[in-house]
């Protein structure tokens, strides 16, 4: 998978000469928004986090929020996303979801069902560190019944598959699930079809409904292909009246440098237009402009 992100680093990178460029962007009347968007897309994130530190040494003042201070709006929701880092930023993404009025079960779903393993994990002891608390009890909390269930599964990492065998549909679901092996779902999802004639998401829709069916579904939809299912939450996003700005930052900024070439080609595949086409018609200005630098191209 290396490589396939649209976000590569700099190779003559100079942390202290782009604190420069940014202080510059940002002192006297006036900011230069497209100086400070050029740069940042045009740095990996852990160059990004160099020039964070730079910026601190050079002129005693935290860069996030300078930016805070000369920016507004989506821009700057955007900007400060891209200058923090990728655990960190999931983190905070589960924390602002749970402790909002009402959970934002979408974001939850999202990012413990697209994860691997071994980044539930660093989350899990992260925001352990960062808020000094339980994840898992903080979303025990804010969730219920099977839903609370599976998600409780995916934070353990339990990749055992049925490992304990319960009574209903929903909980065999829930078990079988826990176990995140891609591969070793693709094969339990080809039996489910050779046994019942139905693909596996026929049965989930069937069976369940809500949260709990919109996280089987993504646990399943990620097993099969995580592109895939980021190009799908992406078009959810962009599609019918008002974007979902929050979703379509989240999926632009957290996987930039991991798979957004990949996203794109499934998104052209699967809708008939390009990623590009679509957050073109449907943001304005220098978030617009940033987004588009992240998606990297146009697949028309």
């Amino acid at each position: 998978m290396a490589g396939r992100g649209t976000v590569k680093s700099s190779g003559n990178f100079n942390a202290n000469a782009d604190a420069e460029v940014l202080y510059k962007a940002m002192k006297g009347i006036g900011t230069d928004e497209d100086a400070i968007l050029q740069l940042v897309v045009s740095r990996s994130n852990s160059q990004r986090q160099q020039i964070k530190a730079s910026y601190k040494t050079l002129h005693g003042k935290d860069l996030i929020s300078d930016l805070k201070g000369e920016l507004g709006g989506k821009f700057e929701t955007l900007i400060v996303a891209l200058m923090t880092a990728p655990l960190a930023y999931d983190v905070k993404s589960l924390h602002d979801a749970i402790k909002g009025a009402g959970t934002d079960e979408t974001v939850l779903v999202e990012i413990l069902a697209s994860r691997t393993c071994q980044q539930v994990k660093e989350i899990n002891a992260a925001y352990k560190q960062e808020y000094d608390h339980d994840l898992e009890k903080d979303i025990a909390g804010d969730t219920s019944g099977h839903f609370q269930r599976l998600l409780v599964i995916l934070l353990q990492a339990l990749f055992q598959a049925g490992e304990k065998k319960f009574g209903t549909d929903e909980q065999e679901f829930v078990t079988i699930l826990g176990n995140r092996s891609a591969e070793h779902l693709r094969k339990v999802f080809d039996a489910y079809m050779k046994l019942s004639g139905y693909q596996i998401e026929e049965s989930i829709k069937r069976e369940t409904s809500g949260n709990l069916e919109n996280l089987l579904l993504a646990v399943v939809k990620c097993a099969r292909s995580v592109p895939a299912y980021f190009a799908e939450t992406l078009y959810n996003s962009l599609k019918g009246a008002g974007t979902e700005d929050q979703t379509l930052m989240r999926v632009m900024v957290s996987r930039s440098e991991v798979d957004m070439m990949d996203i794109r080609a499934e998104y052209r595949k699967m809708f008939a237009c390009s990623l590009h086409s679509m957050i073109k018609g449907d943001t304005s200005g220098d978030y617009r402009k940033t987004l588009l630098l992240l998606c990297g191209g146009d697949d028309a």
